[in-house]
């Protein structure tokens, strides 16, 4: 799907690692150059045309990711440099101030550990305990196991819609409408889901949102944080800086600007931001609808494949999102990877940054697949057909 829009495909190569990051079309580069190029002028600074049009493309961008998610309004929308950031500054802008000891955060067993190390952190300042909902005999989250884990002292639930091991995609309407029955605030990681579902913070309710632009054939090193408007009222900025502040004085007096101006401290990444907003416009040129369909079939057919060969073990065959982890038997992950770059294959292999999933697993590294719009079927065989042949691997990568 669309391949010729991604010059990194101008070779011979099989990009199979889109969780990890994703490959950028022409049009995010060309917007990024651009930016670079003809109008290089900073955001909120200068009375100057070139900045005026850096302020109308940057602000733009606030419009559209707000259209994309379907958030209430732009305000509810700060730029970030990435799910971590986003999550961290939740963290500790808005739940330093709100837990207190004794207090519960639930998460899972599987969460990337941008969604887990910020919560230990703040469990060992705070006094509040992390603990998690079990995950079911597909390592799944289920409503059922979110009801039992919630207790009285429950105060957050801090989930991935999908996660980057499993790839299972969380029923989180059902759980952000049950948490918020009992008063719990939901925040939702939306790194692996931005580019394969159809996001609507609205109609799912859910108090807070992170993701990175790179995961949704953006640039690296910029994303977005959505909150709803009263609970970015209470936020504290992490970063103080210059553009975020209204005044202040000798004295220590500080007034900090409206949301979200308070949390954009500094010249932010505006090629970055342009470079994001193309990528969305580029998404909803092909449609979600589209890409959700077509990556599900290949998934599909990726499984059915792995399935015909004795020498694999799939650890997440019943789930319905784009990614599939897996191992070889008897051969280390790490070493399946280099064997596969040798066929001009890229794949992950690791622990892919969710350490505490290995314990459930009994198992310290795994293979991953996770597709994109541009992988096709043609690509699944060849790799299918390099892990037939894997008996050729010390000959290949010795």
């Amino acid at each position: 799907m669309n391949r010729e829009d991604f010059p990194m495909l101008n070779q011979d190569l099989i990009y199979l690692d889109n969780g990890a990051t994703t490959l950028k079309p022409k049009c995010v580069i060309d917007s990024v150059v651009s930016y670079y190029s003809n109008y290089c002028a900073n955001a909120h600074r200068g009375d100057y045309s070139i900045s005026q049009k850096v302020d109308s493309m940057y602000e733009n961008v606030r419009e559209k990711i707000k259209n994309f998610i379907h958030a209430n309004d732009s305000s509810e929308i700060v730029f970030t440099s990435g799910t971590t950031d986003g999550l961290n500054r939740i963290v500790f802008g808005y739940f330093r101030k709100k837990l207190v000891e004794g207090d519960e955060v639930l998460i899972t067993e599987s969460e990337h550990a941008s969604n887990v190390l910020p919560w230990f952190s703040l469990a060992k300042e705070k006094g509040i305990f992390v603990k998690y909902i079990p995950l079911d005999s597909h390592h799944e989250v289920t409503i059922f196991n979110v009801k039992k884990s919630i207790t009285s002292r429950t105060k957050v639930i801090s989930l991935a819609y999908i996660t980057n091991v499993i790839g299972d995609i969380r029923p989180m309407r059902e759980i952000i409408d049950y948490a918020h029955q009992k008063g719990i605030l939901v925040v939702g990681d939306g790194a692996q889901s931005i580019s394969h579902l159809k996001m609507n913070v609205s109609l799912d309710d859910v108090d807070f949102f992170v993701t990175s632009a790179h995961k949704m054939y953006g640039p690296t090193g910029v994303g977005f944080l959505y909150g709803k408007f009263d609970l970015l009222n209470e936020m504290d900025p992490v970063i103080y800086g210059g553009g975020m502040n209204a005044m202040y004085l000798k004295d220590g007096y500080v007034e900090l600007r409206e949301v979200p101006t308070k949390f954009e401290a500094g010249t932010q990444n505006i090629a970055g931001v342009i470079g994001m907003g193309e990528a969305i416009s580029y998404l909803e040129n092909i449609g979600m609808n589209k890409i959700m369909k077509y990556e599900h079939e290949l998934r599909n057919y990726f499984v059915s494949k792995l399935k015909e060969l004795d020498n694999i073990i799939i650890y997440n065959e019943d789930t319905v999102g784009s990614i599939v982890t897996f191992n070889v038997r008897d051969i280390f992950s790490q070493d399946v990877a280099i064997y596969l770059d040798k066929h001009h294959i890229c794949i992950r292999s690791g622990n892919h940054c969710s350490k505490i999933l290995n314990q459930v697993f009994d198992i310290s590294n795994t293979c991953r697949v996770s597709l994109g719009i541009y992988n096709t079927y043609e690509e699944i065989d060849a790799l299918v057909e390099a892990l037939k042949n894997i008996e050729n691997i010390w000959t290949e990568i010795l």
